[in-house]
């Protein structure tokens, strides 16, 4: 007889501030604690060295930002959806906060494999008019190769598809960063990311970039943009990509 399954949220939560140094690693380690701070009914997984089952979407490159980073949790019994972010927050460190949780129906695909596109705010130093143009480039262009090392060998990849729209926009009196400009990137994460930082050494003119931060993560259900978010309160999840 199959044990019935243990009951499963998805949180959404934000990376701002110095907290951005830390890393993918470090923030796994950092939710394992605040998890068992307020001594949530986790679950663990088997073996000689259990662990909390916490699973991750895509990292996120150390020293950026992030409006939107997932996990998902499992427990040994049903827990209060509503309550959990309030629970959490107050065992997180500055600049980490929940701000949206799910409870997760079904049999669930991983964020990691889920996840189809990302954009990002790339706050850059540099002329607006010629980063306006190089962005028109890159948009203009059939293909778009760069070399990759992987496994010890250089590769060349085209990256062109991979580049869903790149748009310069003025930061004047927009108080944000001190920066001028806004690299706003709309990346696909398959079948091969491509990193914000890869794309910004496509050919651009002179820059400094001040900060980078993740805005979105998007699943493409039925050809759709949607937050990880929505899959938990689909009305049909069989219709959905991430969930079977």
């Amino acid at each position: 007889m199959t044990p019935p399954r243990k009951p499963q949220v998805r949180l959404r939560y934000s990376k701002l501030g110095k907290i951005r140094f830390t890393s993918h690693r470090d923030m796994a380690r950092i939710w394992e604690r605040a998890v068992r701070k307020v001594q949530l009914p986790i679950a663990y997984s088997e073996g000689f060295s259990p662990r909390a089952k916490l699973s991750f979407g895509l990292a996120l490159p150390t020293v950026f930002e992030s409006l939107a980073e997932y996990v998902d949790l499992t427990f040994d019994e049903p827990v209060d959806v509503d309550g959990l972010p309030g629970l959490l927050n107050g065992s997180l460190p500055d600049g980490v906060k929940i701000t949206g949780a799910i409870a997760l129906e079904g049999k669930v695909t991983s964020l990691q494999e889920c996840v189809e596109s990302t954009t990002w705010s790339l706050f850059v130093d540099g002329d607006v008019e010629q980063l306006t143009a190089w962005a028109d480039e890159v948009l203009s262009a059939d293909t778009i190769e760069i070399t990759r090392q992987r496994k010890g060998k250089d590769r060349t990849d085209d990256v062109r598809p991979a580049i869903l729209d790149v748009e310069i926009r003025s930061t004047a009196g927009a108080n944000v960063v001190q920066a001028n400009a806004e690299v706003h990137a709309h990346l696909a994460a398959k079948p091969r990311a491509l990193r914000p930082l890869e794309l910004l050494e496509i050919n651009s003119p002179p820059f400094s970039l001040v900060l980078g931060r993740r805005v979105h993560q998007f699943i493409a259900p039925v050809g759709a943009r949607r937050d990880p978010l929505a899959i938990g309160a689909a009305t049909a999840p069989h219709s959905l990509s991430c969930v079977s």
